[in-house]
């Protein structure tokens, strides 16, 4: 288990970045030989990432529900998210797996969105967590100061303080 680090903390990101949302959902229980490949193809996908950080890939999150499972993603570039997907040997692989053996037959759901985030356009904060989302993949940094609040992290102005038992709002 990761440690929790008290207090709160926020991320901070060096330029634009790529947020990618990966997941798969599992239409039809029976149907074991269908999706769990799909489920196992992400592990090797991931270990080669994390193996060549020259990908431009940052870190990931997995989020699994009772049908599927989902992946956060960070990476440096959209181009070096798109190579890895069309020149990547374990995504090439797992990604004509699935085409040839599920393909449109409905078993296995999977679906992915990409944001594009230009630099300063985001805001995250941790309170009481383990280093853990955008601060893993960037840098955890104290939310003080013009990193306090929602709409400072975001850069405007004007907002209060967070509220605390001696500053109540």
């Amino acid at each position: 288990m990761s440690k929790v680090i008290p207090g709160r903390f926020t991320a901070q990101m060096d330029g634009p970045f790529v947020v990618f949302i990966i997941g798969m959902r599992v239409n039809k229980l029976w149907a074991l030989h269908k999706w769990l490949p799909v489920a196992k193809a992400m592990s090797p996908m991931l270990q080669e990432l994390y193996r060549n950080p020259e990908l431009g890939f940052l870190d990931a999150s997995f989020h699994l529900s009772w049908r599927g499972v989902t992946l956060v993603q960070y990476w440096k570039t959209f181009e070096q998210l798109e190579y890895y997907a069309r020149h990547g040997a374990t995504h090439l692989e797992a990604w004509r797996n699935f085409n040839k053996k599920v393909g449109t037959d409905g078993a296995v759901g999977i679906y992915h969105e990409t944001y594009l985030i230009p630099e300063g356009n985001y805001e995250c904060v941790y309170n009481n967590m383990p280093i853990s989302g955008l601060a893993k993949a960037g840098s955890h940094v104290p939310a003080v100061g013009k990193r306090e609040t929602a709409s400072r992290r975001l850069g405007r102005d004007g907002e209060p303080a967070v509220p605390t038992p001696s500053n109540p709002v």
